[in-house]
């Protein structure tokens, strides 16, 4: 439920605070003066679109805040899911800040939120019916949604639509193949010959460092025979060998530390030096030994790696990435054979048309019984509405879906009307009264109202074109809403306001060189007032009263 809103340089309002109350409650006042401004406040801080335009003149920013207790686990949920702090005895704080420049932010509980995520949250606890309600459901889309979300009907509708968008891709998939054929299949040989190419080089990313290190070794290889032995006779075999002056530096110091065994340690030193000295003079002998003048494998091993440049160059890549060009083009291969194969693409496609329409087909089986409750139950209000010859229905029109775009079901959604000017029965958009249309729109808001899971809605002068005995009906039903609902009603008709528990009176008037509009909660004294002024006019007579105080305690 709405509990408080407070709104700060929005339009023509300065600043207001209003505290709301269960039930149904009315706003009235003259014509200008303001009263539809309070529902596109609200409509503000829940998510609807906003510009400059809505900051009041000389001022830096407009700033709406709105109240409301939490009704709904559902709604708790999506708070946490969302990471929005909040505990189920408390309540739920709604901001938006509007600057002049344009940009908005937006709150919840004080947690900066997007303007989808304050939207979601306002999906569970407003809805508003704007006074042009009537206008939209002309659409044929707008006729869809509404059915669908007065018999909660949504996520199979959404489940459609995802059924549908997976046919369509697979459809698509299998045309581009056919057309596409011959494109694919000079792509596949020559892709077929690359991958057969670079087979027969049988390249691997190991095989190139190693190949490289062998090459490097074979071309050098009198040179590493000839410097490893020049190496060996300078440490253990010339006439100045390394090893022998370190044998005579360690017999000396082995003499010297009988003189002096501090001595000792160095003597170590050097003796386990002329051992390694010796042990790398025999590990070159080895290495010597072992190289061998092999030109062969020298020229083999240049052959291979003029074959891998040779490829490199031709593909243009590196010598390193010709690995991973392969398994790209094979992949690529792979995909095209897939694609290649139209059976098995006819087969999958068939089976995503099968899956769509099987979810299609309970959806429009669910559509065929909201539509028939929904027809009856605003067929009856109709006649409450002083259209008692008329008869609501929600027609059906099936489409081929294979030719004509499905992404909503299997039908077309459409409002009629019949027994208003004769039998026919007539499209709702054909309907010629402006006055029977506001009725009937009247009566298909307040029957999916009912419906409806939110705790408070809110009809902005729903009643445009109805009067007399009617207004009074609607007013009752309004009334009768608002013993399960919040109700809040823009109303200029005093029959309405009658039937109200709570009125607020909208007023507007100059302060200097500016206009503000401001609103107050009326009193039982107060309320004759408006509704006498609602029923007269400019001049307000005892009758008039007399009638607005009769109006009130009928009420």
């Amino acid at each position: 439920m709405l509990n408080r809103l407070s709104i700060r340089n929005f339009v023509l309002v300065d600043r207001l605070e209003l505290d709301f109350q269960p039930g149904f409650s009315v706003l009235t006042g003259e014509t200008g003066a303001g009263k539809s401004i309070l529902v596109d406040a609200l409509a503000c801080v829940l998510g609807e679109r906003a510009d400059s335009g809505l900051v009041r003149v000389g001022c830096d920013r407009a700033e709406v805040s709105a109240e409301f207790s939490m009704p709904q686990a559902g709604l708790l949920d999506w708070l946490r899911e969302n990471d929005i702090a909040v505990e189920a005895e408390e309540g739920l704080l709604l901001r938006r800040v509007v600057e002049a420049g344009g940009r908005s932010r937006a709150y919840l509980n004080g947690s900066p939120v997007t303007l989808q995520q304050l939207r979601r949250a306002a999906e569970f606890l407003v809805d508003i019916h704007g006074q042009h309600a009537h206008q939209s459901l002309l659409r044929g889309d707008a006729q869809r949604d509404l059915l669908d979300t007065h018999a909660r009907l949504r996520p199979l509708a959404d489940e459609v639509a995802t059924s549908w968008r997976a046919w369509r891709k697979a459809q698509e998939r299998l045309e581009a193949v056919q057309h596409g054929a011959e494109t694919a299949a000079q792509e596949r040989d020559l892709l077929a010959l690359q991958i057969r190419e670079l087979d027969m080089l049988g390249f691997s990313a190991g095989e190139w460092e190693a190949l490289n290190h062998e090459h490097q070794r074979l071309m050098h290889a009198a040179r590493l025979i000839e410097g490893a032995r020049q190496i060996v006779d300078l440490l253990a075999e010339g006439d100045s060998a390394c090893s022998a002056q370190l044998g005579a530096a360690a017999h000396t110091l082995d003499e010297l530390t009988g003189y002096d065994p501090a001595l000792t340690e160095t003597a170590a030193l050097v003796t386990s030096a002329q051992a390694d000295l010796d042990e790398a003079a025999s590990a070159l002998r080895r290495y010597a030994e072992r190289i061998d003048l092999d030109p062969q494998r020298l020229s083999e091993a240049e052959k291979r790696l003029e074959a891998i440049f040779s490829c490199a160059r031709k593909f243009r890549v590196s010598p390193e990435a010709l690995p991973g060009l392969l398994a790209d083009w094979r992949r690529r291969f792979d995909e095209i054979a897939a694609d290649a194969d139209i059976d098995a693409l006819r087969i999958q496609t068939e089976a995503a048309r099968a899956a769509y329409l099987k979810t299609a087909k309970r959806l429009s089986a669910e559509r065929a019984k909201a539509a028939k409750t929904l027809a009856g139950e605003v067929s009856r209000l109709m006649g409450q509405l002083a259209l008692g010859s008329g008869r609501f229905e929600i027609g059906l029109i099936p489409l081929d879906v294979d030719t004509t775009h499905g992404l909503h079901g299997l039908e077309q959604v459409e409002f009629r009307v019949s027994g208003l000017a004769g039998n026919e029965t007539r499209p709702l958009a054909k309907v010629v009264s402006g006055g029977e249309l506001s009725r009937i729109s009247l009566a298909i808001q307040v029957v999916t109202s009912q419906a409806a899971s939110v705790p408070t809605l809110i009809f902005d002068e729903v009643d445009v074109g109805i009067g007399g005995g009617v207004a009074e009906v609607v007013g009752r039903l309004l009334h009768e809403l608002g013993r399960e609902r919040q109700v809040l009603c823009v109303t200029h008709l005093p029959q309405v306001a009658a039937c109200a528990e709570w009125q607020w009176q909208v007023t507007k008037h100059l302060e200097g060189d500016s206009v503000r509009s401001s609103v107050d909660a009326l009193d039982e004294n107060a309320r004759i007032e408006e509704i006498a002024r609602m029923l007269g006019g400019v001049e307000i007579t005892d009758i008039t009263r007399r009638h607005a105080r009769e109006m009130l305690t009928g009420s």
